[in-house]
């Protein structure tokens, strides 16, 4: 953070300069020297002032306190919580915030490494009792995965704009249960967000989805099984839209994440074909996926109810 701030100084020092350079160049006697020297200084003053607000704007963003508030609740840690939770961390978390896409869930992964630009580093935390979740509460817990904000409420740049806030309550109680069951992991060498002025341009410019809003009231699942609503529910809180765009139409160029085709293409499918396609990551006319793009590879482990229910929405679609 502090680094950023300097840099964000040194280009409002630069502004500030050449600010100053044009009021000189005022002042000149030839005239052709004088309109030259404003022009050329002008311009600069002009790109710098603009750069300057944008990466403030930015900085000021991905830095802004959020003072969600934090429930008062301890979690029961029953069997049945905990066994849903180790399913939804490996279907759903162990993507990012393991070092093999197993559990336990002891981080290290750096999902700014696949940015199609620089970005720095974005570093998924260590989540067993060995990481810095040992110290939080329940309740701490449950703001960082519902708004995505740590616990000094600084927001969470990868958590707060993953669809993963729309786990229904139940779900992130059992979540919970889950991360203070795991065995106790070391830390990685390095955990957290690192990112650099650009990606502070690139947010400042809107050139990131802005972070959603917070989610104030009570979120309730549907009824479990291979149904249409249930589909969506689980669509709800994994990140497919990001790459396949809000409608599943296909994503689109120019942004930080990977475009991916429309997901109306499994009209043509079976339900078997589907789920065949996320458990072997080879789609029925026998394409690959990249796994490097497509997380098919964390996708699989979500169980035949959860996959049949995701083709039965995304076959319904119009």
């Amino acid at each position: 953070m502090i680094s950023n701030v300097l840099g964000w100084l040194v280009f409002v020092a630069f502004a500030v300069l050449f600010g100053w350079l044009t009021r000189r160049a005022w002042r000149v006697k030839n005239a052709l020297l004088k309109w030259g020297k404003v022009a050329l200084s002008g311009l600069l003053t002009l790109v710098l002032v603009l750069l300057t607000v944008v990466l403030g704007r930015g900085l000021y963003i991905l830095y802004m306190p959020r003072n969600y508030p934090v429930a008062e609740i301890t979690v029961a840690r029953t069997p049945e919580q905990i066994a849903r939770g180790e399913h939804l961390s490996l279907s759903l978390c162990a993507g990012c915030h393991s070092s093999n896409g197993e559990l336990p869930l002891n981080g290290g992964f750096d999902v700014g490494k696949d940015s199609p630009v620089p970005i720095g580093e974005l570093i998924a935390f260590n989540l067993t009792p060995g990481g810095p979740l040992k110290d939080w509460s329940d309740g701490e817990i449950f703001r960082v995965i519902r708004q995505g904000v740590d616990r000094d409420g600084r927001r969470l740049i990868t958590m707060s704009n993953l669809p993963v806030r729309h786990l229904s309550d139940d779900d992130i109680l059992a979540v919970i249960a889950y991360l203070r069951s795991q065995p106790t992991m070391s830390n990685p060498p390095k955990q957290g967000d690192y990112p650099n002025l650009l990606l502070a341009v690139f947010v400042g410019a809107n050139l990131v989805p802005p972070a959603p809003g917070p989610i104030m009231g009570a979120v309730v699942a549907p009824l479990k099984g291979p149904t249409a609503e249930f589909g969506k529910y689980v669509l709800s809180y994994n990140d497919c839209d990001y790459c396949h765009g809000p409608d599943y139409t296909g994503g689109t160029p120019g942004g930080l994440q990977p475009v991916g085709p429309t997901l109306r293409l499994i009209k043509g499918w079976t339900r078997d074909q589907f789920i065949t396609t996320l458990r072997t990551g080879v789609d029925p006319s026998v394409h690959e996926l990249d796994s490097t793009r497509m997380f098919w590879k964390t996708y699989r482990n979500l169980e035949d109810d959860e996959l049949a229910a995701i083709y039965e929405y995304l076959h319904g679609l119009p």
